[in-house]
């Protein structure tokens, strides 16, 4: 089973590329954004606490959000595999994911790190603000995104790199050439007569 975790900073191009890697490897693609979006957008309890803490560019709680995605693993038991993408976010969620995983008798199979410099992040998310309408797409909210993921998400590549999964993409060129570079890592590690 191919199990991706994708990873990079706000408007690195992870939900793009995962959409891509989806469709080639027919794996299932778990976004933790579109996961709370949508229970935002019911008006459940779990919903009004992430509408709170996203509009202020905040990280949910591991233990809620570890919970939703257990649950949400579970409605794919005929899966190949998965693409995580928004998760895990700190250290305490990868290891919780590998403890999830490993209940099921699977793992992850590599870390892709879609990697972007700032101003260009910064620069895509004002582009994405004007266009998607999300709310947290503001110059404030970004920044606020941006300092969070550099000290509470960088030691989780440090935690990948232990286990020799760390696949640094870089995340400046075109999404053609960004998709190639991502295939050629996948396809290092989980070799398939499939992807061609």
């Amino acid at each position: 089973m191919l199990n991706v975790v994708i990873f990079g900073a706000p408007g690195s191009g992870k939900g793009t590329q995962s959409e891509f890697i989806e469709k080639k490897y027919g794996l299932v693609h778990l976004s933790t954004g579109d996961i709370l979006r949508a229970e935002i957008a019911k008006g459940s309890e779990i919903g009004k606490i992430a509408d709170g803490l996203i509009s202020r560019g905040e990280f949910i709680p591991d233990d809620l959000m570890i919970s939703i995605l257990n649950g949400t693993i579970d409605k794919y038991p005929t899966s190949k595999g998965f693409i995580f993408d928004g998760f895990p976010r700190t250290v305490a969620q990868a290891e919780a994911l590998d403890s999830m995983l490993k209940r099921r008798n699977i793992r992850v199979t590599l870390m892709l790190n879609i990697d972007v410099e700032t101003n260009e992040l910064v620069k895509r998310l004002l582009n994405r603000g004007k266009t998607s309408g999300r709310s947290d797409d503001n110059l404030k909210t970004i920044h606020q995104r941006i300092q969070v993921y550099e000290t509470k998400t960088l030691p989780v590549i440090q935690f990948y790199d232990r286990q020799n999964k760390h696949h640094r993409i870089k995340g400046t060129g075109t999404m053609d050439e960004v998709f190639a570079d991502i295939c050629a890592a996948i396809d290092s590690v989980y070799p398939t007569k499939t992807n061609v």
